[in-house]
């Protein structure tokens, strides 16, 4: 396989020393008041957030050695399954929000129509989890993720279940976003964790399940860059604050089977300081030929993410990317249906010759307040040079600020305000064309069964 890269950026070289302690047991002594693997979060540093928070770990990464006993909801007692380690749940998010566009609110993801309450994504799991606490022997699990919705639209995989967008530009849909299976292996290092299948790629902040993210809407940046990957994905830990992530896909986006498809390589590491205080998770999700095929986009992609804590009421997380690919279409991937009210980009965009590439940026910033609410503030910026992310050669920012309640473990609402614009003269991205900035006031209500 030819490895393309474009001129000027520099390959990340990453030095994992393999020392003869790669399979010791997790460091637990006590250093000068830091914190330790005591055993109350499995073999892991204690949960660094704290809070209702959609997250109490650092980054998106597969941790080993967390504790993988899920919650039984109301789907999994109904159905006699309780204390059960395979697991039936699921959740729906029904937003709305009040926009002022009055066609569409693209290039916002996620948030596509404007002034109407929709179903974004009604989702069933069903999974079953390898424990890796324990060291004494190999386990297996699975995860399968099935989701309804407008939010199938930035989850779908060309040759699966695809004509639904790619040539009918249907507002709903349904995509079975992950199916993968799970292998675990305590003796590789401190443990190995094996993925086969389809699943989200890694190294974003935002997540595409409701469930999971900070806030209702998504940043500009998260809109544009790759969803998901088949392939097969090795998590190897290390030490509680060393692990990396090795592995080979079909690209962003597509079926193996697709014409579309392309060997890419995947290789991330995770680190986290020895105070909790920080995280750094960073490297390349997706590196190969970059060359644009069949009306679908090949994404490459360099990205890090940081994590800081300052303390047990504010913590941020900061991402930033870049991304390219060959030989590429204006507005990337095409759909070929027929254009709508709420999404009229169809069609193939203007061939952009060479190298095409973005630049994006977030920062989300959380505020706890109590034990049922926290404010979380996100800025982030896109940069689409040749319109190859957007359709429109411009640079972007948002600006968010929500507040999000927590009623109990099965409802939470998120409420927001948000304003957006794109920065080039005579740049109109927004409402179809129309305007050069966006403003909306959001909310959406997650309820989990």
């Amino acid at each position: 396989m030819k490895i393309h890269l474009p001129t000027g950026l520099l390959a990340l070289l990453l030095a994992l020393p393999l020392a003869s302690q790669a399979q010791a047991p997790a460091d637990t002594t006590h250093h000068g008041g830091l914190p330790v693997v005591d055993g109350s979060n499995g073999r892991c540093l204690p949960s660094p957030i704290l809070g209702p928070y959609p997250v109490s770990e650092w980054d998106g990464s597969p941790v080993i050695g967390l504790p993988s006993e899920g919650t039984d909801y109301p789907l999994q007692k109904a159905l006699g399954l309780a204390k059960s380690r395979f697991k039936i749940y699921g959740w729906a998010s029904i937003g709305g929000n009040l926009s002022t566009s009055h066609n569409s609110n693209a290039p916002t993801a996620y948030n596509l129509v404007p002034n109407r309450v929709v179903l974004d994504q009604v989702i069933i799991r069903m999974e079953r989890q390898p424990n890796t606490v324990q060291t004494d022997h190999a386990d297996w699990g699975f995860l399968v993720d099935n989701i309804y919705g407008i939010d199938y639209r930035y989850t779908i995989a060309k040759g699966i279940f695809s004509d639904q967008l790619l040539k009918k530009n249907n507002l709903y849909g349904y995509d079975p976003t992950q199916v993968y299976a799970l292998l675990y292996l305590p003796k590789i290092a401190q443990g190995m964790l094996l993925k086969v299948g389809r699943f989200i790629s890694p190294a974003d902040i935002e997540a595409q399940w409701a469930p999971d993210n900070y806030l209702y809407s998504h940043s500009l940046m998260f809109a544009v860059d790759p969803y998901t990957f088949s392939g097969a994905q090795a998590t190897i830990r290390f030490s509680p604050y060393w692990q990396i992530e090795l592995g080979v896909h079909g690209g962003n986006d597509v079926a193996l089977w697709s014409n579309s498809a392309h060997l890419n390589g995947l290789a991330m590491f995770r680190w986290v300081s020895r105070n909790n205080n920080n995280s750094v998770y960073a490297g390349i999700n997706s590196v190969g030929s970059g060359q644009y095929s069949n009306n679908h986009d090949n994404l490459q992609m360099a990205v890090a993410t940081w994590g800081h804590r300052f303390n047990g009421t504010v913590h941020m997380m900061t991402e930033g990317y870049y991304l390219w690919q060959f030989n590429s279409l204006m507005g990337g991937t095409v759909i070929d249906g027929p254009g709508q009210r709420f999404y009229e980009n169809t069609g193939a965009g203007a061939f952009t010759p060479g190298l095409a590439h973005a630049v994006g940026a977030v920062n989300y910033f959380q505020v706890l307040l109590g034990a049922k609410d926290y404010l979380s503030i996100r800025n982030d910026l896109l940069m689409d040079p040749q319109g190859n992310r957007t359709s429109y050669a411009t640079s972007y920012s948002s600006h968010t600020i929500g507040l999000v309640h927590t009623f109990n473990s099965l409802l939470r609402i998120r409420p927001e305000v948000r304003y957006e614009r794109a920065y080039a003269a005579g740049a109109t991205p927004y409402d179809n064309g129309l305007k050069r900035d966006q403003f909306q006031v959001a909310a959406d209500a997650v309820i989990r069964f």
